[in-house]
């Protein structure tokens, strides 16, 4: 072996190509699917070391006892053990890849990164590091084909595009090769990285004639040929002391004929032998220290379940305390409670026999007034029925008189309305629809009903045609109340004279229908558009299609007023609640609907909610601003009254509402 003071012919330099130390391979938490990436890596890293690149996503709740809370929620002490857990999932992950690799006699490294994204995560990790040689996955092994010729996965293809330019990327799938990103770096290929080193021939002759493999237990490292002497002897020395460390070493101290060149197979030998029982040592060291730090944190963490332990102890005790002290109140109370109860149990009983008693007489009093009211019925049925005051005129006539039905004057929602000329004297004739049922039993209710009443403030049947269900009615030039409410036409507005006098003489038609013998008469339908004005504005109640004749021996479900089941009809805002409730029209019904009508005559305004706001003027003292100016200057004492009576008639329960034939009332 030659000394370093002897003089070399140089020869010029020639360029050698050496591989990059290590390639960098993407994997996630499941081994098992990125099984196949790792191994692609291991097969076709050229003897580099491999780095394994994992992006960490944070979580943004966490699961503590039984609920999953924010991160941002937790205590300090809590996101530190959470923190805590992640560092050991890390570590676990590190030792599963390792464990995997070092089959292959590769060493492990791990670099990894928190972030929302991953792809953002690795285009991070190459920025930082200059990473030139990365491998990742392409997509889900499940979606590999032979055709597949590019990346599929959302972070695999941002990443092939986001990624810097000098990064060198093969994209695999299945265990095969789908598509390889090229890397640059000033024009140059990076499909191999290279760096040129100088030497000369002669340096080449001295070099030792065989090369000496630098191992671990994780790994096997590139092999390098050393010299004898000289600045390659070095290198090699710095390398078996990054590969046997794992780390980058700044200084450690060698003998003065290894840095002056002079060494021989021997020292080499135990230089390594040195090195390899210091790494021993170094790891033993850090494995003592990792083992020391993870003892320690689980004493703390074992601490502060300890202090919330005791802090849940104490409220569950200070809580079983008050709650024993209301257990101990809560059982004077029922004691309390079961003597009074005994003592009760026998006036109980005592009211149960009387009750059955008086049950016992009702039902039998009721059933003799039925009979009596079914014996009164049956002698004055055949004078009640019997026609009166009723013509009957032929369809020829009904023409005649409307000159073909051409004076139209209304219209309802069971047929038109015309006005006519029959015996001399002007007259309204309906002409219901003849396809409607409900218009046919209209007419003979009217009929059976209007023939037979007679009533200043009831509207006259003249007669009727019923070959072709047509009614005949005495002719009211000022049409009906709900017009001259609104000022139809332009009409002046009614005088508050004329609205109380209007109200009174309804007041009294409803209490002849109510006080017909034997059986009383329901309206049913009571609204301003069923009240007609004759010329000096007298009123007349009219449409009586669906009024119910009220036989004595229909009782309601409480047996306290005579009633008519039938299903609920009429106007809306008009109808009594009971009867939309229950089914029964009674007189009641009929009285709750005139309330609504004196209410309108007094304020003018629509009866949807009129009862309320009428209630909430009167309760402020406020009702004179609601009467309705345009009928003129009210009598406010004599208007107020009015209104009161109008508010007893609208109460929903129709037990409290007046009886209109009663004076008292």
């Amino acid at each position: 072996m030659a000394s370093s003071s002897e003089t070399i012919e140089e020869s010029p330099p020639r360029p050698v190509q050496v591989v990059e130390d290590k390639m960098y391979v993407v994997v996630g938490k499941d081994i098992k699917k990125n099984e196949s990436v790792v191994t692609w890596a291991l097969q076709n890293s050229g003897g580099r070391n491999i780095c394994l690149l994992h992006v960490d996503e944070p979580a943004q709740r966490i699961l503590r006892m039984g609920t999953k809370f924010p991160t941002s929620q937790l205590k300090k002490h809590h996101n530190w053990l959470y923190r805590d857990v992640k560092r050991q999932e890390m570590n676990k992950l590190q030792q599963d890849y390792s464990t995997m690799c070092s089959c292959a006699g590769v060493h492990v490294d791990v670099l990894h990164i928190e972030m929302a994204y991953i792809g953002k995560g690795i285009v991070e990790l190459i920025n930082q590091h200059g990473i030139r040689n990365l491998v990742m996955g392409a997509a889900a092994e499940k979606h590999y084909s032979k055709k597949m010729m590019e990346p599929k996965s959302k972070k695999a293809i941002y990443v092939h595009e986001q990624a810097p330019t000098f990064c060198h990327i093969w994209f695999i799938c299945k265990g095969h090769l789908v598509h390889t990103r090229e890397g640059t770096s000033d024009g140059v290929s990076m499909e191999v990285a290279s760096s040129t080193l100088q030497v000369s021939p002669n340096t080449e002759t001295r070099q030792s004639s065989s090369l000496r493999s630098q191992s671990l237990a994780e790994g096997t490292y590139d092999p390098l040929k050393l010299t004898s002497s000289g600045p390659n002897f070095h290198r090699g020395v710095w390398s078996i002391l990054r590969g046997i460390t794992g780390m980058r070493v700044s200084t450690f101290s060698l003998p003065s004929s290894v840095l002056e060149g002079h060494t021989n197979d021997e020292l080499y030998d135990r230089l390594k032998q040195s090195m390899e029982e210091a790494f021993d040592e170094s790891t033993r060291r850090r494995e003592a220290e990792k083992d020391a730090i993870d003892a320690i944190h689980r004493v703390n963490f074992l601490l502060l379940c300890n202090k919330e332990v005791e802090e849940a102890l104490a409220i569950a005790l200070e809580h079983k305390s008050s709650l024993e002290s209301q257990i101990a109140n809560s059982e004077l109370k029922v004691k309390d409670l079961e003597q009074k109860m005994f003592s009760n149990v026998q006036l109980l009983q005592n009211y149960k026999q009387e009750r059955n008693e008086l049950q016992i007489e009702r039902n039998n009093a009721i059933k003799e007034a039925k009979e009596l009211r079914k014996e009164q019925a049956e002698v004055a049925a055949a004078n009640a029925l019997a026609p009166k005051f009723f013509s009957e005129f032929s369809y020829s006539e009904i023409v005649e008189a409307t000159s073909n039905f051409a004076w139209q004057i209304g219209e309802g929602g069971y047929g038109n309305v015309y006005r006519g000329l029959l015996l001399h004297t002007q007259v309204a004739i309906k002409k219901l629809h003849s396809n409607s049922k409900q218009g046919l039993s209209e007419f003979q209710q009217e009929v059976h009903v209007l023939s037979k009443l007679r009533h200043p403030n009831l509207v006259t049947l003249v007669g009727a045609c019923p070959e072709s269900f047509i009614l005949v009615y005495e002719y009211l030039p000022n049409g009906s109340l709900e017009d001259r409410l609104c000022c139809k036409d332009k009409s002046p507005p009614l005088s508050w004279k004329k609205r109380i006098r209007i109200a009174t003489e309804l007041c009294s038609a409803l209490i002849y229908l109510h006080s017909c013998n034997p059986s009383s008469i329901v309206h049913g339908d009571l609204k301003p558009a069923n009240i007609l004005l004759d010329s000096n504005y007298v009123s007349k109640l009219s449409d009586f299609g669906i009024c119910r004749i009220l036989n004595q021996n229909e009782f309601s479900s409480n047996n306290t007023a005579v009633c008519w089941i039938t299903s609920p009809r009429g106007t809306f805002t008009y109808i009594d609640p009971s009867f939309v409730a229950t089914g029964e029209l009674t007189p009641k019904s009929d009285v709750y609907s005139f309330g609504i009508v004196l209410l309108r005559l007094l304020t003018g305004r629509p009866s949807l909610g009129i009862a309320e706001e009428v209630k909430g003027a009167l309760d402020k003292g406020d009702f004179k601003n609601l009467l309705d100016g345009t009928a003129g200057d009210w009598p406010f004492e004599e208007s107020r009254q009015l209104a009161h009576i109008a508010m007893r008639c609208c109460v929903l329960n129709r037990h409290n509402r007046p009886d209109l034939g009663c004076s008292k009332e």
